[in-house]
């Protein structure tokens, strides 16, 4: 039998908010994005330079990411700047490269 001490409840709030930031990371051209932007801020053409794609289709993948909440953007000049918004996200992105990459 459980104690009810050892009970863990869960905001519903967080547990939505984080399936929905799993399920817009889960596409492979996604992570690979969130990967490169770490906890840096880069320009659109320097993602598609890294990731290796069309601009149009990572401008796609940026909005989905965006509209997630999980990105956001700056403008400077002729040059939109995404980056990762929330903190969660980048600890997430760099327990990922740890478990899976090694570094």
């Amino acid at each position: 039998m459980e104690d009810k001490n050892d009970t863990i409840l869960y905001d519903d709030n967080d547990i939505n908010r984080a399936a929905r930031c799993l399920k817009a990371m889960s596409h492979p051209l996604r992570l690979k994005i969130l990967c490169v932007l770490g906890n840096n801020s880069i320009s659109v053409q320097d993602i598609v330079e890294q990731v290796g794609t069309s601009q149009s289709n990572i401008s796609q993948h940026l909005a989905i990411l965006r509209d997630k909440g999980i990105l956001d953007y700056k403008k400077e000049a002729n040059r939109v700047y995404y980056f990762i918004d929330d903190e969660r996200v980048i600890h997430l992105i760099q327990m990922m490269r740890s478990v899976f990459c090694g570094t």
